[in-house]
């Protein structure tokens, strides 16, 4: 049986329950290791669950707390990558075996790979939406196939599962071939600022069963600047929550996870607005199940 983590995602509006009663299982995981420009994304778990007292239990369409929000206690990240992210799997089978929607907060990108492990061990091919500034396709980066640069080759290449990127707004030719070698789908930030939102997301024949990744950075930095490499001409709130909406419409959300914030000393703004990125996620895994 897990323990619950003392501080609990919206613990001022969600009563304590046991694991099991919990549809939504938060893990944080604080990994930091192969940021490449700024840093700080260790801290990025517990700020999200210290602004997440500020939330209300009401989302604007239903109360996704009222089904049970269990935390987790952090995940050890020290040690080799690959010892990192098996403890992260163990985690997410752990929530799983609950039946509940896993909820990773980071931590640096690099994380996403354990919980992607975790559910093809258990529910075989599922799609993979991935929200985010950068494409995440190389295959290594400065000398490391686990950078963060490299979370998203790892699902196409290692994992074998279907990507599509919304948001993108900076790829190297490396990335680009990649995309066209694996057959992913992308909705990069300038396309949508020129043409709008599609109606349809997601091609013919993407799975039903997805996992959504959120890089705070696929926001413009006006949302959320404190992140490791803030990129201007990003998505705005609700064109994001909105896109996030077209696409998990008619699926079921597996789990999903909110990295790559990175909390600034005295800063609130950039906390609060991942909380609450959080739990609009849970709201529309909710529904998806609806």
């Amino acid at each position: 049986m897990p323990q619950e983590h003392s501080s609990r995602f919206l613990a001022s509006e969600v009563p304590p329950r046991p694991a099991e009663h919990c549809l939504f299982h938060v893990i944080p995981v604080p990994y930091e290791a192969t940021v490449s420009y700024g840093g700080g994304t260790a801290a990025g778990p517990e700020a999200i669950l210290a602004a997440s007292g500020q939330l209300e239990l009401f989302d604007g369409e239903a109360c996704p707390g009222e089904r049970g929000i269990f935390t987790h206690n952090p995940v050890n990240c020290s040690g080799p990558a690959e010892e990192m992210l098996e403890r992260v799997a163990a985690a997410t089978r752990l929530a799983l075996d609950f039946n509940a929607v896993p909820a990773l907060l980071g931590g640096e990108h690099s994380l996403t790979y354990g919980p992607l492990l975790a559910l093809r061990e258990r529910f075989g091919r599922f799609g993979v939406i991935q929200f985010d500034a950068h494409a995440d396709l190389r295959d290594s980066y400065e000398g490391s196939r686990w950078s963060h640069a490299c979370v998203m080759r790892r699902a196409v290449a290692d994992l074998g599962l279907p990507l599509a990127q919304i948001g993108n707004r900076l790829l190297c030719l490396e990335e680009k071939e990649a995309r066209e070698r694996y057959a992913v789908t992308a909705w990069d930030a300038p396309y949508l600022y020129r043409h709008g939102t599609p109606d349809v997301p997601l091609p013919s024949g993407f799975p039903e069963q997805v996992y959504v990744t959120f890089d705070v950075d696929g926001l413009d930095p006006s949302v959320i600047p404190d992140t490791g490499t803030p990129v201007p001409g990003g998505l705005g709130w609700y064109q994001a929550l909105d896109l996030a909406a077209r696409a998990l419409a008619g699926r079921r959300l597996l789990g999903f996870d909110v990295v790559e914030l990175a909390p600034r000393p005295g800063g609130i703004v950039s906390d609060f607005a991942a909380a609450r990125l959080v739990y609009a996620l849970m709201g529309l895994a909710l529904r998806a199940l609806s």
